[in-house]
């Protein structure tokens, strides 16, 4: 799965990555050569007491030294840069996959571990890449190189390290197969970890609305407590593996200098050959530890490489058209026919049978009681969901057979939710159109019923807002948000409980001026409050998920008995206030 990850980003990095193997291909062979050169000076230097013999060849080992150093030097760049390449690539794949999800995967897969499996997940991966780029891509050239030479001091003598690699290569081969489950349960205890912590961050209103602080604290320490405990028998099996590999080494340490001391004894080798075979047995172990230390993170990296394969791999389930249609009439006219949409695994669907005709210039209003599918019939339009019966035509072209990117243009939506980004109040108002100019901003904020507080701001326009709208009232980011919607200027506007944050004199003044201003503009507006509602058009009642009435106020008021019932509620709440 790893493997599978890293293909494609590697591929692109091709250039860089055959410069590196080069580079480290020529350090090894430096490194290598650097031993035997100190066996000749010992043998016929040294031993000789040739001055001039060991001055000659340490200067090569000096310039080969040099030459070790420039390879390694620009072998870690290029290992860093295809590394951070490679992550970048991950990355880039990651975040446009989750940006075509549609609800359905979001709430499947959840947003914290979305998170978790962009930033941590990614991270891990990119981490062994750089260490597999750097270890091992030397560790088999060292390995190999090291049994090659040390043969060539003496062939007996390597019987031990011939032994010793499939020794060390089971025990780090047991040791890696009960790491991974362990990895990851650490990585499911992290996503837990966030999911936590988004709850209370944004739910901290409510927990000290509630006194659940203790509650909450308690929580979190279970949380915490868990990944702890994930992470301890993790960090137990990880300390295990390097005294064991040195244990492994230092055994066979012991024996090449007990038996090269005979073969020095008998003759059958010089003290410069087992200097430098223990040189060679020490780069040999030391690849060997590096290699072990790589595979330590080998399997956390694989558990993250799998979780982000599944994003990748899930196909959206509200997938573009084949054919798009990118053209279409202009018009703005929306129509459902015999709509439906049913929730997996839900018991009921949520709307069913739904027909609804909303015209340019016209204010069609949509209320219900609580989970009636109101805002879920707001969705399919712009196909936020897709209807499992029935059709959804903008334009007289079914949603499902238009380019995303033109019927996104036809439509502006302001949720429930109102939501800013960070940056200013210009840079959120030009979310909808960038080339929109001051004067634009301007007039979609008197109509908004969001100029005056604008204009109270220290910067006006370029006042800061903080992620979320967050320094600003529920209303303010309301009124923000439509004002986006205004700029923005589509053929359809749709309002999701758009206005309930204001005043009943602000929600008035605020619909007087979208009619003057949008005169020819299809309007739905989905909302709780009948004073809202009363104005429109046509105003369509919902029940369980069908349409039990539409017609004017007046007409329902005297005729829909469900209409009746919500007028009668919020009647008897107003005369009680």
């Amino acid at each position: 799965m790893l493997a599978r990850v890293l293909r494609d980003p590697v591929r692109s990095h091709l250039t860089p990555l055959l410069l590196l193997v080069l580079l480290q291909l020529v350090q090894s062979v430096a490194t290598l050569y650097l031993p035997t050169l100190n066996a000749d000076i010992i043998d016929n230097g040294v031993l000789k007491g040739d001055t001039g013999y060991i001055l000659q060849i340490g200067g090569w080992m000096l310039a080969v030294t040099v030459l070790q150093v420039a390879c390694a030097s620009g072998a870690t760049y290029f290992a860093a840069f295809t590394s951070m390449g490679v992550g970048h690539h991950i990355r880039a794949a990651v975040f446009s996959k989750v940006q075509r999800f549609s609800a359905r995967e979001m709430g499947r897969l959840g947003t914290s571990s979305l998170i978790t499996r962009t930033t941590n997940d990614v991270q891990q991966v990119q981490m062994v890449a750089l260490l597999a780029l750097t270890v091992m891509v030397s560790a088999p050239m060292m390995g190999i190189g090291s049994i090659v030479m040390a043969l060539g001091q003496d062939v007996p003598l390597s019987g031990l390290l011939l032994a010793l690699v499939p020794v060390l290569g089971v025990l780090i081969a047991l040791l890696m197969r009960r790491m991974q489950p362990l990895q990851r349960a650490v990585q499911r205890r992290i996503d837990t970890i966030n999911r936590v912590m988004r709850e209370q961050i944004s739910g901290v209103r409510v927990i000290r609305a509630f006194v659940k602080d203790r509650h909450e604290q308690q929580r979190f320490a279970q949380a915490n407590e868990d990944l702890l405990d994930a992470s301890m028998r993790t960090g137990r099996l990880m300390a295990l593996m390097v005294p064991v590999v040195m244990l492994t080494v230092n055994v066979c340490s012991v024996g090449v200098v007990w038996f090269g001391a005979q073969r020095i004894d008998s003759g059958g080798m010089q003290i410069g050959a087992l200097t430098a075979f223990l040189s060679y047995l020490v780069q040999m172990l030391t690849s060997v530890v590096l290699a072990t230390s790589m595979f330590m993170l080998v399997p956390r990296a694989t558990v993250c490489a799998e979780r982000i394969e599944e994003v990748l791999t899930t196909e959206p389930s509200i997938a573009p058209p084949t054919a798009p249609r990118r053209e279409t009439h202009r018009g703005g006219r929306v129509e459902l026919r015999r709509a439906g949409f049913f929730y997996p695994g839900a018991e009921a669907p949520v709307l069913q049978d739904v027909d609804l005709v909303a015209e340019p210039g016209e204010t069609v209003a949509v209320i219900g009681s609580t989970g009636s599918g109101k805002s879920t019939l707001l969705g399919m339009i712009p196909r936020l969901f897709d209807v499992t019966s029935g059709q959804v035509l903008v334009n007289g072209v079914d949603v499902r057979e238009m380019d995303p990117g033109t019927l996104t243009s036809r439509i502006g939506l302001v949720p429930q939710a109102a939501y800013l980004f960070t940056g200013t109040v210009a840079s959120n108002l030009r979310y909808g159109r960038a080339e929109a100019t001051d004067a634009e901003l301007w007039t979609a904020l008197e109509v908004a019923q969001a100029k005056d507080f604008v204009e109270r701001m220290e910067d006006g326009l370029q006042a800061s807002v903080s992620r979320g709208g967050t320094n600003l009232s529920g209303g303010q980011r309301q009124r923000l948000a439509i004002a986006r919607a205004l700029v923005h200027r589509p053929e359809i506007f749709l309002f999701d409980d758009s206005f309930s944050a204001l005043d009943y004199a602000t929600d008035a003044a605020l619909r007087e001026a979208l009619a003057w201003h949008i005169p020819q503009a299809t309007v739905i507006n989905v909302a709780q409050r009948v004073s809202t509602v009363r104005e429109a058009d046509r105003i369509v009642v919902l029940d369980q998920g069908r349409v039990v009435g539409s017609g004017t106020h007046t007409e329902l008021a005297a005729a829909n008995a469900t209409y009746q019932e919500i007028l009668a509620s919020q009647l008897t709440e107003e005369e009680a206030a």
